[in-house]
């Protein structure tokens, strides 16, 4: 769930296809930087109904979602 709503995210974002984003796909060869990823976290929070506060370094499409997800287990 959180996967899927992250790479929905990205690729209405960035006008990529969705099939394209995996787990392992990293933020800098999409081109999305430290400010793009703050924007589309506050997108994120209003999608999935979870406040996030990125406190560590994301690198990779799976990274950001398993620290969703460990967000909203707490």
């Amino acid at each position: 769930m959180v996967f899927n709503a992250v790479a929905e995210l990205i690729a209405e974002r960035n006008d990529l296809d969705v099939s394209k984003i995996t787990p392992e796909t990293k933020f800098q060869d999409l081109g999305i930087d430290s400010l793009d990823t703050v924007e589309m976290l506050m997108d994120l929070e209003d999608k999935i109904g979870v406040e996030i506060e990125l406190d560590q370094k994301v690198e990779t499409v799976g990274e950001l979602v398993a620290f969703i997800e460990s967000k909203m287990n707490q």
